[in-house]
């Protein structure tokens, strides 16, 4: 039977692991082999967008790696031998070309043991899709599942096409979770259900839009009216046309998937051109406390979806620290304000070390296997794949994270800090206060 160019490719990364594992202990003599194993390094590659407009994202990235590498300083154990670890880390530029480039140099060249990816479908998924091509087990999060898995399909217009993945693993939380936390959040608002859509056309744009899998159908279902004035190109300077439709409309609810720097130029027209919805639900764009703050007073009350703070009740696998301490750690260390995305990066450390320890060897089938296996308690919750919270085509490669939602309060001055005022859909995070109507 023929072998495919893949089965070709892990045989022959097999082969060389293989072959200088057996150089190493025919040189030193079999007694000595334990010793020449435990030399050999882990390797784990770490992918995120340092730099470009998404680089709020990686703002703690420094920070989440040094304190891994220092949390396992003294090696991993896999298989009855000692490892030492390093991480090699990339930029994807918020790019996703880019993101593929560095994954593949980081599979190639730097022979990573297993790849981490953190941070929206530009870099989820193409870094992903690289080591799924090559074979190379990969654990991401960051993006909300329908973009990750259906957007990697190769029809994403054709949900009988699509196909599990063997290699690849994500966790975070899905578009029916964001939709239930924006509309519980809406709820508590006297509104007349009139929507406003922000949708960019990019991964996370097209997916919250998607008249089938985003908000279209369940807003319509739940009696709400949707004003969607089609897709923008990121990184745009004028919306008028969107905020002319919100107006006409008299949307007196704006939602939408923003990336920082456009939701900072359409709230100021917005309000510059005399429109103020009651409640303005963005996911991505006001993620981030200095994204808020570059808004002035104008970001009171801003609402979001909450994936991580540190009042979330959950403690890290690697050291017991509760979410509060890695946070206030973080701002110890840096002088600046913890955000959300520290957990889940410190979470992809904490789920990738779990794996390896139970993989019992360093091969890219094995860890692909433990990954799959994963039942473990970290800093945002419990992870595991597999489950029947999400459709039977999904259960395979998405793991759910819970969320919650919040709004962006005004503490003296300029700084802000985000209060949940809604957990209907994670009931274990506290709530901190109720939604409040922009003014």
């Amino acid at each position: 039977m023929a072998r495919t160019a893949a089965s070709i490719r892990v045989n022959r990364r097999s082969f060389i692991k293989a072959s200088a594992a057996t150089g190493a202990a025919l040189t030193a003599g079999s007694v000595f082999a334990p010793a020449v194993r435990a030399a050999k390094s882990i390797k784990l590659g770490y992918v995120s967008p340092q730099t470009g407009p998404l680089a709020a994202f990686a703002q703690a990235d420094n920070f989440v790696v040094s304190n891994f590498l220092n949390t396992v300083k003294g090696g991993l154990k896999i298989g009855g031998s000692s490892y030492p670890v390093e991480v090699a880390v990339k930029d994807s530029q918020s790019n996703p070309n880019r993101a593929a480039e560095v994954a593949k140099e980081l599979i190639v060249s730097d022979k990573i043991d297993l790849m981490l990816v953190a941070s929206t479908p530009e870099t989820t998924n193409p870094v992903s899709t690289q080591c799924e091509i090559e074979e190379a087990p990969c654990i991401s999060t960051v993006a909300p599942w329908q973009p990750y898995f259906i957007g990697r399909q190769s029809n994403p217009a054709d949900p009988s096409s699509w196909k599990p993945f063997n290699y690849t693993y994500h966790f975070f939380w899905g578009l029916e979770d964001v939709i239930s936390v924006f509309t519980n959040m809406w709820g508590q608002l006297k509104t007349d259900k009139s929507v406003g859509g922000l949708f960019p056309n990019d991964g996370d744009g097209n997916a919250w839009g998607d008249t089938h899998v985003g908000f279209p159908p369940v807003l319509e279902k739940l009696g709400y009216k949707l004003t969607d004035p089609g897709r923008y190109q990121n990184l745009t300077d004028d919306f008028s046309a969107q905020i002319n439709a919100f107006k006409k409309a008299e949307c007196d609810i704006i939602t939408g998937v923003v990336i920082p720097p456009d939701f900072t130029t359409f709230w100021n027209q917005a309000l510059q051109q005399g429109f103020k919805p009651k409640a303005a639900s963005i996911g991505k764009a006001i993620l981030f406390p200095v994204a808020v703050e570059a808004l002035g007073k104008n970001g009171n009350n801003l609402s979001s979806e909450v994936w991580w703070t540190p009042s979330h009740p959950f403690k890290s696998s690697l050291t017991g620290q509760s979410a509060k301490a890695i946070a206030d750690a973080y701002e110890k260390s840096s002088g600046k304000q913890w955000t959300q995305p520290i957990g889940f990066a410190y979470a992809l450390f904490e789920v990738a070390v779990d794996a390896l320890k139970r993989s019992g060897e360093l091969d890219n089938k094995a860890i692909a296997k433990a990954i799959a296996a994963t039942n473990l308690a970290t800093v945002v919750g419990h992870i595991e794949w597999g489950q029947k919270n999400l459709p039977p085509f999904a259960q395979k490669n998405i793991a759910k994270t819970p969320l919650v939602g919040g709004q962006w309060r005004l503490r003296g001055g300029n700084k802000y800090e985000i209060v949940i005022t809604d957990n209907q859909t994670a009931t274990e995070i506290p709530v901190g206060g109720h939604m409040e109507p922009i003014v």
